[in-house]
This record gives structure tokens, sequence and C-alpha cells, in this order.
């Protein structure tokens, strides 16, 4: 896991939960490093660098596609 690439920080747990769907349908190999920390302590988030999304190297062009169609202002399932 150390070779894992991170694409993406999130403040709220909340936040991940249509990716981690879209992720795991995909079969992208890839996990949520300080998830489980931010959700126990919710406004630490800053503190610990945010909920990064760390992604298999060889996933990562799969992953930004990804992404990308989420942050696209005419997507209705936009991350907000």
């Amino acid at each position: 896991m150390k070779d894992y690439v991170c694409l993406a920080t999130f403040t709220y747990p909340h936040e991940t939960l249509i990716l981690r769907s879209r992720f795991t349908d995909e079969n992208i190999m890839h996990y949520f490093q300080n998830e489980t920390l931010v959700g126990l302590i919710p406004f630490s988030s800053s503190a610990f660098g945010g909920i990064k999304l760390m992604v298999h190297p060889q996933d990562v062009s799969k992953a930004k596609e990804i992404l990308d169609s989420f942050n696209d202002k005419s997507s209705s399932l936009r991350i907000v």
C-alpha cells in the first residue's frame, strides 16, 4: 500500500460514499486514509490532513476519469 497515489482529499466521511461504491463497481483498488479517525473525531479532519483517497498506480487513470465525471457541473451526481 505504500505505492498508492493520493488523488483527492475530503473533509467529511459522507463525501466518500458515492466514490467508494463507484470504485468498487469498477474494481479499482483503493482505500481512504484517515477515514475511521475522522469518523470518530469529526471536527479533527483538518488536523489530520483530511480523508485521503489512495488509489493503486495501475488504476490511477480510470480513477481520475471517475473523479472528473463527478466534478462536471452538468452531472447530477456532482461532489459538492
